[in-house]
């Protein structure tokens, strides 16, 4: 689409597929570090989001995304006869007290004012009904904004960790790994962003959305370069595709895909252009992108 207008560009407009955005690292430090970005100016991401209906633009000012970490607690006990458990350390016990400790964080150690979540995903132990397990092993990710709130959820997981188990005369190790960073927008980039929709799509379809605590490798493109990071709906409850993201019955409208294209596309004219001429001409602007992508359909 863009190719069949290279003689309008007033530049060069990159496109980078983004890889292994589920598997740390990610992909786009080592997208960077192989020049993705040489000469890029501004950059421009999107995601399809299920939350928002098929149709929806989502921009959000600042942060946008939370630091994503993931933790590892491992558990070392005594285990024993399940019949005999005065002879035993059980790490199940300990692991359920380290457990309800760390809700805690969030609710009497952290401000109330900024914002973190503390989830344990997995709880792993044990090897038979009757047999009190010697080691335990849990698993689980913290989200934050703010930096000192990241390090100091970081502190806390560990103390609790190792205070808990001493307790109960077993040890904890924690194993801590700093994932994704928060994924900041540049506020002038993502307010002309949002003025930029409004004239190709229903204004009222352009919406400025919460920020949200899931994790982006796109952070470190918006480290290097100013952009914005924008959600483009892809809900549809009439198709089953209004289901969370993760969730089993996860699914999206396809139709999606074409509307964040044309935004894209849109984005990056626009961007070339000075500031003017797409806000200037209007819905117009975009008449021959538009129906191009309607033929692809």
């Amino acid at each position: 689409m863009l190719a069949d207008r290279r003689s309008d560009l007033k530049g060069d407009i990159v496109l980078i597929h983004q890889f292994a955005e589920e598997v740390a690292p990610g992909g786009a430090r080592p997208m960077i570090e192989d020049g993705a970005l040489d000469g890029v100016d501004i950059i421009f991401g999107t995601h399809l989001w299920s939350g928002l209906p098929v149709g929806v633009i989502g921009y959000r000012s600042g942060y946008a995304m939370a630091n994503a970490d993931a933790f590892t607690i491992e558990i070392v006990g005594r285990g024993g006869h399940g019949a005999a458990p005065h002879q035993t350390i059980d790490a199940v016990v300990v692991g359920a007290n380290i457990v309800v400790k760390l809700q805690q964080i969030v609710a009497r150690r952290v401000d109330p004012l900024t914002e973190a979540v503390v989830t344990v995903g997995m709880f792993h132990a044990g090897t038979a009904f009757n047999v009190i397990a010697e080691r335990a092993v849990l698993t689980g990710t913290v989200r934050t904004f703010d930096a000192a709130v990241r390090a100091q959820v970081e502190a806390e997981i560990r103390r609790i960790a190792e205070a808990e188990a001493a307790a109960f005369g077993a040890r904890a190790s924690v194993r801590y790994e700093r994932g994704y960073d928060a994924v900041y927008n540049d506020p002038e980039v993502t307010a002309r962003f949002a003025e930029v929709m409004r004239t190709v799509y229903d204004p009222a379809r352009v919406v400025e959305m919460p920020p949200s605590m899931g994790g982006e490798d796109f952070a470190y493109y918006l480290q290097k370069v100013p952009g914005t990071f924008f959600f483009t709906g892809a809900g549809n409850a009439d198709l089953g595709s209004n289901f969370p993201h993760h969730h089993p019955r996860f699914d999206i409208d396809e139709r999606a895909m074409l509307i964040a294209a044309k935004a894209l596309a849109t984005a990056a004219l626009d961007a070339q252009d000075d500031g003017g001429m797409l806000i200037q001409n209007g819905r117009g602007a975009l008449i021959g992108i538009e129906g191009q992508l309607h033929a692809q359909r």
